[in-house]
């Protein structure tokens, strides 16, 4: 392609609301350009990124057994309250004002409703349907680009089977046809077990690059791979435990004291001896949660242990339930249900607040004191505790999501009826699995994870073009025909090359340009070298330049490219 004639609107500044490397160098490349807050346009250079991951994730979900679809991304409202879900996405979903429609922001529903209709014996299955479709979001807060937009493409598939051992079979094959995918795409990623969240069923996974940009928290052990969302990732913590004897539980004065470090420094006393109290509303009523010192409650444990979701309660909320305000709570005399993390079970001797205002209870003991209390694991795993393999500590940083993959079970199939009738005739709903990458960010994590103070430096499976031929002074009628004989040369070879023939650009601005735009190989045609029948090769990656004669070009591209 002929950058003369290709539509590349390169920019030398960085625009004001781009931070992350992946969102300023798709901008300042000219591969998106922003419509609206989080929906981008792909200009061609950018969209034949998008063409080269879609084409690797047809070829591995084909291989698979995989049969392509082309859902409509309007939908129905009416499919979609058959799940709950219209209520469950709230503000996300996107709802057509004139008609009872919605913008699809994931196809499970959609999937079902087709299966109903056609998959009605278990000698229908399994089967294996995926998409690359379009999908719609009301995120509150798009952000980074294209990492987390309101509008995006994601390949999304979904697996139907007969029982739970035939679902296992499916995960795993889309699990290894994931790992391939992002292999081939040249990222660096790890797997982490995740929460299934809304999605529901019975275990996902996440597929995950680090990144300073990412949303994500997870908790990674460099010594065995444990790798887990912070959503569910458990550690090797020492309880609090029991002392031998159990104090009198007596009232203190703690004026202004509403923090647990206030409250150490106070009383002279370590945080492991006290119990933050936390007031949450789970289904309109209140639930005490108790914590050990400065731990954080992880809500997405909270909901699972209770099974519903959760909100904190709201300042005018705690001092009618309680009769005190934050700082001040604590669970003797709390009334409803109490919950306390697994680090503080049965303790004793704990400090918490008094349900008084500038007050607090020493000496409280969970089995004397709290005969009703409960305990699950509730807290957000920090860095530099121990693994839960192997103990060695853990690292816990923010990532990217590239993928997640869910053993959806008969969530979908049993509330929308899409049931089949077994070998004995038995009528049973089918067993689904669902399973989803977000191809621009395969496209943005590869950026983060591949770029230099000059621009992008595209992995050659995904690269716009494998070569980018730099005609340095074009004006000049020898550099002209040299560059067009080594362009023929290149394309007749089977090469993709991106071709500078612009006759008004410097070198140095050519220089700049082909860094920023970032193909693995660069091929400069000058004055200098020319004159003795060669050209000048650039790995982008490593920067190493090489010396080649004009008539050996093709060959030393494809295998240098064999190598990169």
């Amino acid at each position: 392609m002929r950058q003369s004639k290709s539509f590349i609107p390169t920019l030398k500044e960085v625009p004001n609301d781009a931070v992350v490397p992946s969102h300023i160098l798709m901008l300042r490349g000219g591969y998106v350009r922003a419509l609206a807050a989080g929906i981008y346009s792909f200009l061609p250079l950018g969209y034949r990124v998008v063409k080269k991951v879609c084409e690797i994730i047809r070829e591995e979900m084909d291989a698979i057994g995989g049969q392509e679809f082309h859902l409509p991304a309007l939908n129905p409202r009416e499919i979609w309250e058959e799940t709950g879900r219209v209520q469950a996405f709230g503000d996300t979903m996107y709802h057509l004002k004139n008609r009872d429609y919605v913008l699809a922001p994931t196809h499970e529903e959609i999937i079902t409703f087709h299966a109903r209709k056609v998959v009605k014996s278990y000698k229908d299955m399994p089967q294996t349907w995926y998409q690359i479709q379009t999908k719609f979001r009301n995120e509150a807060r798009p952000r980074s680009g294209v990492i987390r937009g309101r509008q995006f493409l994601m390949k999304d598939s979904y697996s139907l089977d007969v029982d739970e051992e035939a679902l296992n079979k499916s995960y795993r094959l889309h699990d290894e046809a994931y790992r391939k995918i992002f292999t081939r795409a040249g990222l660096n990623f790890f797997v982490v077990g995740a929460s299934s969240g809304a999605m529901g069923g019975s275990g996902s996974e996440e597929f995950m690059v680090r990144s300073d940009a990412g949303e994500d928290v997870v908790a990674h052990c460099e010594g065995c791979g444990y790798a887990a969302n912070l959503e569910v990732a458990t550690s090797k913590i020492d309880p609090v435990g029991r002392e031998k004897d159990s104090r009198e539980i007596y009232e203190i004065s703690t004026p202004n004291v509403k923090s647990i470090d206030e409250l150490c420094a106070f009383l002279n006393i370590n945080e492991r001896q006290t119990a933050k109290s936390r007031v949450y509303i789970c289904e309109n009523t209140p639930v005490l949660i108790l914590m050990s010192g400065n731990d954080e409650v992880n809500e997405t444990k909270l909901q699972k242990a209770l099974g519903a979701d959760v909100r904190p309660a709201h300042p005018d909320e705690l001092k009618e339930i309680t009769g005190a305000d934050a700082g001040s709570i604590g669970p003797v005399g709390f009334t409803g249900k109490i919950i306390a993390d697994n680090r503080i079970k049965e303790s004793n001797n704990l400090f918490s607040g008094a349900n008084k205002n500038d007050f607090h209870i020493g000496g409280i003991d969970f089995l004397r004191d709290l005969p009703n209390i409960q305990y699950a694991d509730l807290r957000s795993v920090e860095s530099g505790e121990g693994c839960p393999n192997c103990g060695k500590p853990l690292g816990v940083f923010t990532a990217i999501e590239l993928g997640h993959i869910f053993k959806l079970g008969t969530k979908y199939s049993a509330s929308m009826g899409a049931n089949y009738l077994t070998e004995e005739g038995e009528e049973k709903p089918i067993v689904m699995g669902s399973y989803g990458i977000g191809v621009e960010r395969v496209i943005a994590c590869s950026i983060e994870q591949s770029h230099d103070e000059y621009g992008i430096v595209w992995h050659k499976s995904i690269a716009p073009f494998q070569v980018h031929l730099l005609g340095l002074n074009m004006k000049k009628e020898v550099i002209v025909e040299a560059s067009e004989k080594v362009y023929k040369q290149l394309t007749d070879a089977g090469l993709e090359v991106l071709f500078d023939d612009r006759e008004d650009a410097q070198a140095g601005f050519k220089f700049k340009d082909a860094d920023l735009l970032g193909m693995p190989i660069q091929v400069i045609i000058g004055e200098k070298k020319l004159a003795e029948n060669k050209a000048e090769i650039k790995i982008r990656k490593s920067g190493e330049r090489l010396e080649v004669p004009l008539e050996n070009l093709a060959g030393t591209v494809k295998e240098l490219l064999d190598k990169i």
